[in-house]
Formats: C-alpha cells, structure tokens, sequence
C-alpha cells in the first residue's frame, strides 16, 4: 500500500504546486494619460478583445504656482463616443496645491475641480459618470488637507470617490494616514527614482515592490491595481544631468548613431534629435521597459497578499506598448 501512499502525495504536493504559482484571471482596464484624446483602431480592438469595462481619462491636472490654484494640462478633443465603456473621470492634483491651504480653500477647490470636471465631460459628450478618481501623492504633512479635500468632494458630486494609492503610502500607513473613502487604486510601479542612475529598473523592481507592499493584506480599504505597460528613455549628457523622455523605447533608436554597451543602455557616437531634443556624442540612453514575465511575476505575489478579486488596470492605454499585456493575465 505504501506505492498508493507514494502516488497520493505526489498529487497532492503538484496540487498545492499548481496553486501557488496560477495566477488569478481579472478583469483588465486601463488608464488614459495622453494629453490628446485619440483612440486608434488597435487600441479600440484590445479594448474590446480584454472586454475592458472601464478607463480612467485624466481630464486634467490642478496645480499651484504663486499661491494661485488652478487646472492644467486640460485633455483636449475627449470623446467619450469612441470606446463603448464605462468612463472614470481622473484628476491629478499635486501635492503642493494642500500645503498651507485653509479650510476655506479646500471646499472652495473641491467646487471648482467638480464644475471643471463636469463641463468637461459634458464636451466630451459623457452625459453621465457615478465615479470620480483622484490622483495625488499625499503626504504626512498635507494628508489632512487632502483628506478633506476628497470628503468635500464626495459631498459635494454625489459620486463614488475612489484615489490612488502610491507604494510608500502602503508602507507607511501610520505615518501617511489612510484616506475616507471605500476603494482606492494601489499604482505598483515608480519602485525607483529614474534621476538615481541605478541599475535597477525604476519603473518597476519586484524586489522593491515587495519589500513596500509586505503588509499589503493589511490595508484597510479595498484595492484595484494599476500595473504599467510603458517605457521611457532617461538621458544623461557629460555633467550627469539627466532628462526622462516618455513613451520611448529601443525602436525609437532604430537607425540612430548609437552604441549598445549593454542590455537596455546605449552610448551615443554622433549629434541627433531625440523627441526634439538634442543628443551630443557621449551622451548615455537607458531604457526601461516592462516584460510580460515581470507583469506576470508582480500579479502572482499581489494575488497572494489580496484575498479578494480586484480590477487590474494597465498604464496606460497606448497602442505602442498594448504587445507588453500578458495572455496569462
């Protein structure tokens, strides 16, 4: 009988083998982030092919400059005719519009980021929304603020309220303060500081990830989980001055008068433009991008710290890194 024994635990151990290392189907969203709104048709046809039911649009950024707070970067030509999905309208606020700010000015601000938003998408023809987000890298020192900010906000829309969620802001809880709402939208990338000319990558280290987001099972509010699909190319000329180009990756340099001195780092051997930007000989090009192993890799240890089904959402929607989104997921 011990052969029976034998055979049994094999089956077991390749059971709870199995179910450690599968990982859970989700639904797969996206973010809109470019400043132009326009859909392509390979961007309409993976939207479709996901069966993606949301995108969050960023309608447009608020900032202070001067004392003054105001919207910038407001998202020209949006349509909300083009997807047939749900739209979340999404505004970023920086960190330094809560600093020094009177309560006053909060439920002034919460009015203002409201009406903008609405006639916003009133433009864009989507007559109807029942959820904003809110985008904002709070800290100790202004959570306060932005923390009523957002309950202003909720009063005032009527909307479901939901805000991002940045790594650090998981791991220092106690210190960041937990925001009032219902869901949040944890943004699992920015693991680095692409100004640190680290050899790791800075748009998303695992490592990094999980040494932040080891208690993730213990954060109050339930979670969505934004996951990137981008690239970027960070320059350094001779001082180590260094400038992020967005949206770029090694095709971007097809053709062009560099040297591969190793995986993901050139050195450039003749004067070009980059982005309209102007590379000298000697300049250095890194460029970080994201593999579908490592989206696969980063869901697998999120799904172990979050017992529930969660919304992935990719950022962002551009047909130039749609390849990067793993069949697995």
């Amino acid at each position: 009988m011990r052969w029976i024994k034998n055979i049994f635990s094999v089956v077991i151990l390749t059971f709870l083998v199995g179910c450690n290392t599968d990982v859970k189907k989700t639904t797969k969203d996206f973010y809109y982030w470019r400043s132009n709104y326009s859909i392509n048709q390979e961007e309409k046809k993976v939207v479709d092919s996901l069966k993606s039911k949301n995108v969050y649009v960023r309608f447009f950024d608020v900032d202070k400059k001067g004392g003054k707070i105001s919207p910038v970067g407001v998202i020209q030509n949006f349509n909300a005719e083009q997807l047939n999905v749900r739209y979340i309208p999404t505004v970023f606020i920086t960190n330094r519009t809560f600093i020094n700010t009177t309560p006053d000015q909060i439920k002034i601000l919460a009015k203002d980021v409201f009406n903008f938003l609405s006639e916003t998408a009133e433009r864009g023809k989507l007559e109807s929304f029942d959820e904003i987000q809110i985008d904002c890298d709070w800290t100790k020192s202004t959570r306060e603020n932005y923390f009523s900010f957002l309950s202003e906000l909720k009063y005032i829309s009527r909307k479901k309220l939901s805000a991002t969620l940045r790594l650090h802001q998981v791991k220092f809880k106690d210190r960041e303060g937990v925001p009032p709402l219902d869901k949040m939208v944890l943004m699992c990338y920015a693991t680095e500081n692409p100004t640190d000319q680290s050899d790791k990558n800075s748009i998303l280290d695992l490592d990094i990830a999980k040494d932040y987001l080891e208690n993730l099972n213990n954060y109050p509010i339930k979670l969505d989980v934004a996951l990137p699909i981008y690239s970027w190319a960070i320059l350094t000329n001779h001082l180590g001055d260094i400038k992020l180009i967005n949206s770029f990756s090694e095709k971007d340099l097809q053709g062009k008068p560099v040297k591969k001195i190793k995986d993901g780092l050139y050195e450039v051997q003749d004067d070009f433009f980059v982005e309209n930007f102007y590379v000298s000989k000697g300049f250095k090009i890194k460029i970080e991008n994201i593999s579908s192993e490592l989206l696969i890799n980063t869901k697998r240890f999120i799904d172990q710290k979050l017992p529930y089904n969660y919304h992935v959402i990719y950022y962002h929607l551009d047909s130039k890194f749609l390849k990067t989104i793993p069949t697995e997921l």
